[in-house]
């Protein structure tokens, strides 16, 4: 009797485990579609700038999309050439770039350098901005799913939302840093995890890690996440005393292995970005120039199916930062979504780190509809508090983007029976206006095959650079430095558009270019204004000199042209044409 109780016991046994087996394939076959269709649909975003990586550029943002080519052309030298990561000697000559202190998206750049190197640069930023937005919206999914939801559908949707939602779409006209966020959702995985007892130095030093890869990827992000679940540990604390005195001790050491291990990997780094030359502090702009328009929370983005892009720019400071746009159904979704999990006190926390992110995002004063109230923020007491300095403030409301996502996905997984049929309705109506439509691009200038054939060589010995005019710099001069990054910096050249002081060592504030000099300041103005002034010869050459400069190159179809060679004509005569452009050599001194 016991033999046969004995053969039923495993044979129910094997069942379970069968049938285990089959549940576990049937989720791993729904976890594949699920990626593939977040890359399809990722891919259908950047499906204009696909058709031709190396030749189109991102509209939104073709500035931006212009600095990150120079990062990946940084890291393909470090890679083939050998370069120092955290400098870069082949831009802004002859001072260079403190690369740590721009955002160099080392941990990205550095294993796609093959790809950089030989298919170009162009198809490195398609790829990054394509699997940025799909990984991040799969890791959103993963972490949902396995820990923190039942309902895959409703790990779809948080996932779905924080990956392909207004704000991301916005970013990837040109931030490859914010649209790669698939690191995130496991750095709050792990700080979650801490209040479980056993895994302090384990937990610590996995968080520790995921903090250092971060670092390489974006660390405004990192920032923000850091404020918000440091608030988010302080709120559950008040409002949920004796739960948080049964986890603060082995949390707190947890925190602490973490900040030891990733303090230790990234003391060198951090003291480069902070004290080695190229360092700045603060940024270019007041904290009330880039600040998030309270009307904008119910609107619909400029990339949005239903977004009207002439109405979206008077509620938003540029193409890449619509960071808020839920759509007026979408934002009474988000409302009804904190309504429903307000009981949950760790969700309650969530929502309220969110809100508190999302008012600091506002800036020091409301601003509704584009007029600025005078009403005052509490950002006002702390926007000059260094590294909050370097913050863009309308970028604090990627937070409560982040938190809504999550709080939509818990809202779908417990919504009520009775309450289903509504609740869907109204998902449906919040995310049908709000799918992305392709992300615009426009041609780029072609590269001539002065540069294409390797003629360039000829004129730029060792220690010399490539001049182009326009020169390269942030708004103007946007040719000349796609150009030099998509020759993966093979040849140097001065000024550019990055991230350094202003005027050392006089103003270390941070700019987007480098210091002003007569030449450069002469050629903006002739490019800009159409006018010729009187030039000073002397000075012009003195530049060219204290540049490397071992030849200069006339961009085709410069804005003004004409008069831009009028001047390079007055100062160093005559050009030649070579390989589709006019240059102007400029003989040795030495």
């Amino acid at each position: 009797m016991r033999a046969a109780d004995e053969v039923t016991e495993e044979a129910a046994a094997d069942v379970a485990t069968h049938e285990s087996g089959e549940r576990s394939g049937r989720w791993r076959a729904v976890d594949t579609w699920i990626a593939v269709g977040f890359v399809a649909f990722a891919t259908l975003v950047l499906s204009q700038l696909w058709i031709d990586p190396n030749g189109r550029v991102l509209d939104g943002n073709d500035d931006d999309h212009g600095i990150f080519l120079f990062m990946l052309a940084h890291a393909e030298r470090v890679v083939f050439d050998g370069a120092a990561p955290f400098f870069s000697d082949r831009f802004n000559v002859p001072v260079g770039v403190n690369m740590m202190a721009n955002t160099s998206i080392l941990a990205l750049a550095i294993p796609l350098a093959p790809v950089t190197h030989f298919l170009g640069g162009g198809v490195t930023v398609a790829l990054l901005v394509t699997g940025g937005l799909a990984g991040t919206a799969f890791a959103w999914y993963w972490v949902l799913s396995r820990h923190l939801v039942n309902s895959r559908l409703a790990a779809w949707i948080g996932g779905a939302w924080c990956g392909f939602g207004p704000t991301m779409i916005s970013h990837a006209n040109g931030h490859v840093n914010f649209v790669s966020n698939f690191v995130l959702p496991f750095i709050v995985w792990q700080v979650l995890r801490l209040r479980e007892p056993g895994r302090i130095v384990r937990g610590g030093v996995i968080l520790g890690l995921l903090i250092v890869l971060q670092v390489f990827i974006n660390e405004e992000a990192l920032l923000f996440t850091a404020m918000t679940m440091g608030l988010i540990a302080v709120l559950y604390a008040a409002m949920a005393r004796p739960q948080a005195r049964l986890v603060w001790k082995h949390f707190s050491a947890g925190i602490g292995v973490a900040a030891l291990t990733s303090g230790v990997l990234l003391a060198y780094p951090l003291w480069y970005q902070f004290f080695a030359p190229g360092n700045y502090h603060g940024q270019p702009f007041e904290p009330t120039a880039y600040v998030t328009d309270v009307a904008s929370l119910g609107w619909f983005s400029r990339q949005a199916l239903a977004g009207n892009a002439a109405l979206t720019r008077h509620l938003s400071v540029s193409a890449t930062e619509d960071n808020t746009f839920f759509g007026p159904i979408g934002l009474v979704m988000i409302i009804v979504a904190i309504v429903m999990l307000w009981k949950s006190v760790p969700l309650r926390a969530t929502a309220l780190a969110g809100l508190f992110l999302l008012v600091m995002s506002f800036g020091p004063q409301v601003r509704i509809f584009g007029y600025d109230t005078g009403i005052p923020l509490p950002f006002g007491l702390i926007s000059h508090i260094p590294v909050i300095d370097l913050v863009s403030v309308t970028r604090f409301a990627m937070v409560p983007a982040a938190v809504a996502g999550v709080l939509l996905a818990f809202a779908a997984d417990r919504v009520p029976a009775p309450k289903k049929k509504i609740f869907w309705i109204g998902m449906v109506l919040a995310l049908v206006p709000l799918i992305p439509k392709p992300l615009p691009v426009v041609q780029g200038d072609p590269m001539p095959p002065f540069l294409t054939e390797g003629t360039w060589k000829r004129y730029v010995a060792e220690g010399k650079t490539l001049v182009t005019v326009p020169l390269p710099d942030v708004t103007t001069g946007r040719t000349g430095q796609r150009w030099a990054t998509l020759n993966n910096l093979d040849y140097p050249t001065p000024r550019g558009y990055f991230m350094g002081p202003a005027d050392p060592p006089y103003d270390d504030t941070g700019s987007w270019q480098a210091p002003h000099r007569y030449a450069s300041e002469l050629l903006w103005s002739v490019r800009e204004y159409g006018y010729l002034p009187v030039v000073d010869r002397e000075r012009f050459l003195a530049d060219l000199d204290y540049w490397r400069a071992g030849v200069v190159v006339l961009i085709p179809g410069s804005r003004n042209e004409a008069m831009l060679k009028s001047v390079l004509v007055e100062v160093l005569g005559e050009p030649q044409s070579v390989g589709g452009v006019e240059i102007w050599p400029i003989p040795s001194n030495g």
